[in-house]
């Protein structure tokens, strides 16, 4: 792995690039922004495209996110970086197992996963992941599906998993302050980003926040 990028446990701001918020063309302007803005890490989330247009899509991306050190992250697809040379790859609960998608990988790289309770944060600790999502903290028409977490379990996941745990779901500049006094200390941010009239000003203020106890 490249040894100039950004750590992990350096990381709070990590901007979720997802394809049913932006469309395939304007995706590359989007990712710059976002790196204009201070995002430290970018995950290529596209649930709706096939495996070659994210294979196309990933390879344009990295070479944007490599000249500034940004690690690229692929959703759900492992397969993707043995074609692209992503940093990694990111499971849901109903994807590869950790050990499974390092395999596929077959090289060094970031696995995280998402869990959307407190004992599936501890188990995606046992499991070996490097990083995980933690939400969905808000209602989200991300994760339809899902039952808001809240606020109340933000601190004690941070007190018992020793991984960086980015806080995901519904998570706005207007609601940011609030899910850090909560203890968060990293967070996902996917439509608040791509939505936003000036996404590097947006990820700018996100960032200053986060930032604010360093």
């Amino acid at each position: 792995m490249n040894n100039t990028l950004r750590k992990l446990s350096d990381c709070r701001l990590y901007g979720i690039l997802d394809l049913s918020y932006v469309n395939t063309a304007d995706a590359i302007r989007a990712a710059e922004a976002m790196i204009d803005g201070g995002v430290d890490l970018i995950q290529l989330r596209g649930k709706q495209q096939s495996m070659d247009e994210l294979v196309d899509l990933a390879a344009q991306l990295h070479k944007v996110t490599s000249r500034f050190s940004t690690p690229l992250i692929v959703n759900d697809h492992p397969e993707i970086s043995a074609k692209v040379p992503v940093e990694g790859v990111h499971v849901g609960q109903s994807d590869d197992l950790i050990d499974v998608a390092r395999k596929k990988t077959g090289r060094n790289l970031f696995i995280g996963k998402s869990t959307h309770n407190f004992e599936q944060a501890l188990a995606a600790q046992h499991e070996g992941a490097d990083y995980i999502g933690f939400g969905p903290i808000f209602a989200t028409p991300t994760k339809p599906d899902y039952q808001p977490i809240g606020l109340k379990q933000i601190e004690s996941v941070h007190r018992n998993v020793a991984l960086p745990i980015f806080c995901i779901g519904g998570i706005k500049i207007d609601n940011l302050e609030q899910v850090i006094a909560a203890g968060a200390l990293r967070v996902a941010i996917v439509s608040g980003l791509l939505k936003a009239s000036d996404i590097a000003e947006y990820a700018r203020a996100c960032k200053k926040l986060l930032i604010a106890d360093l």
